[in-house]
């Protein structure tokens, strides 16, 4: 090699120790051609995500076999190279993806060099595993007095670890565990109470590389639990002009042949990080509000007290203005009556409530009596009107039927999302086909356009308390 050779090799290497694009394209050049421009941009946005300090999530929505899993696993590569006191935990769908993913790291860091073969230690000469603490899923870096890696999943452990960095690849393996609340609502426990407790130092990161599935994937509840310390990046296989996000990764003709005896659900969500709950849903986006009309408004409530021990209590004080309704406060829980009755009382007296409508069915006259005395009895309230009603009408039909109404009819206040959680995901998970395991908070809403927009043909019978 000569002398000028020599110097644009060693400015080769100085790039790529200082950019984890320029260290993808020149250790695998093959997969990061000029023309993969998003990976590019998948790079540049993962490094700068790693350099500031203000979030602490970067979800990044990719679809399958666009290098997802292996720029991650590169990423760990090029954050060890350029620094090498940094933890890093992974972890995938399960323990043999998860082991996997660390004995690609382990074996790219541990590379022989070999003349004329350019090896990671190439280009991070002082970053080598140390001999004798090389498993494939936990290992160290010479010079540390402890483990820098350790790899895992919901079903493995994390115990006595502590990470700077947490990736995570993919940790849905299909579209039925993207179907199943037990195994979402298990990576969430995860993510929560296993992988957020190991964290460490004041710049910890973590960082999920996935296919969005569902609403209530790991990414959509990170996005919804931490709305001001998450990044998030899409890439849609189809662009909105029906071109390919890369031609030389998927092309037009290649997506067309693969997807076409697809279920067309999957196909939107694995390649267009479009959920699978989202296309059935029978609400949209409900229309916000951040002030009420000026009045003076009447205020009603509606409350469906709970029929089983899986269901919940759903109460919702409202007022109407021109044909609209306007939701001011919820009550929405699974806790037993004697709990839920004094909450229900007090949001009725806060919020001045001039008549409430309370549903008989499975003990409600009896809640109803109760809410009537405690409104007298702990607020000293007589101007609230509490009635019940005895429902007998299909209530799916109802909620069908009230559908249409209240997407475009009902405001909600501003924040919802957050200050009516169960609320909010009641109404935006109901599909229009299928089963759905909750109903109350849409069966209320129902209850309120019969009375607001149909109550001529009122389906049952109002009385006192």
């Amino acid at each position: 090699m000569n002398g000028l050779d020599y110097v644009r090799q060693q400015a080769q290497f100085e790039l790529a120790r200082r950019h984890f694009y320029d260290y993808c394209q020149l250790k695998y050049p093959r997969h990061y051609g000029d023309d993969r421009t998003y990976l590019k941009e998948v790079c540049e946005k993962v490094q700068a995500f790693s350099e500031q300090n203000q979030k602490r999530f970067l979800v990044i929505n990719m679809p399958p076999r666009h290098y997802k899993s292996f720029t991650a696993g590169n990423f760990v590569e090029w954050r060890f190279g350029e620094d090498p006191s940094r933890k890093v935990m992974t972890g995938s769908y399960n323990e043999t993806l998860s082991t996997t993913f660390a004995r690609k790291v382990r074996d790219t860091i541990d590379e022989t060099p070999a003349d004329g073969v350019l090896v990671y230690r190439d280009i991070f000469p002082s970053t080598t595993v140390k001999y004798g603490q090389a498993s494939a899923s936990k290992w160290a870096l010479e010079g540390s007095s402890q483990d820098n890696y350790l790899a895992t999943s919901p079903s493995g452990t994390a115990t006595g670890f502590g990470a700077n960095d947490i990736v995570i690849d993919d940790i849905i393996k299909n579209a039925e565990e993207a179907y199943s609340e037990m195994i979402l609502e298990k990576h969430w426990s995860w993510l929560t109470n296993t992988m957020l407790s190991r964290t460490e130092g004041d710049d910890w990161k973590v960082y999920v590389f996935m296919t969005r599935w569902a609403e209530g994937d790991l990414a959509g509840r990170i996005i919804d639990a931490f709305p001001d310390e998450v990044e998030v990046i899409t890439f849609k296989a189809v662009q909105d002009d029906g071109t390919m996000l890369c031609e030389s990764v998927l092309s037009r003709r290649d997506y067309d042949l693969k997807t076409k005896e697809m279920n067309h659900d999957i196909v939107e969500a694995n390649y267009n990080q479009q959920p699978i709950d989202v296309k059935g849903r029978l609400f949209s986006a409900f229309t916000v509000y951040e002030s009420l009309p000026a009045g003076p408004h009447k205020r009603w409530n509606y409350t469906d007290t709970a029929d089983t021990g899986s269901d919940f209590l759903c109460s919702v004080d409202y007022i109407e203005h021109e044909g609209e309704v306007y939701v001011t406060d919820v009550v929405m829980t699974d806790e037993a009556m004697e709990n839920t009755e004094p909450s229900v009382a007090a949001m009725l007296d806060a919020d001045e409530v001039n008549e409430a409508t309370i549903e008989s069915n499975n003990g409600g006259r009896g809640f109803a009596r109760n809410i009537e005395r405690l409104l007298k009895d702990t607020h000293g309230n007589r101007k609230c009107v509490v009635k019940w009603v005895a429902q007998t009408s299909n209530k799916e039909a109802r909620i069908l039927a009230s559908s249409a109404w209240v997407n475009k009819h009902v405001m909600m206040p501003y924040n919802w999302k957050h200050k009516f959680p169960e609320f909010h995901k009641q109404l935006m998970a109901y599909q229009k086909k299928g089963k759905n395991k909750h109903d109350d908070a849409p069966d209320v809403l129902a209850a309120i356009y019969e009375r607001v927009a149909n109550p001529s043909k009122s389906v049952f019978r109002v009385r006192s308390a």
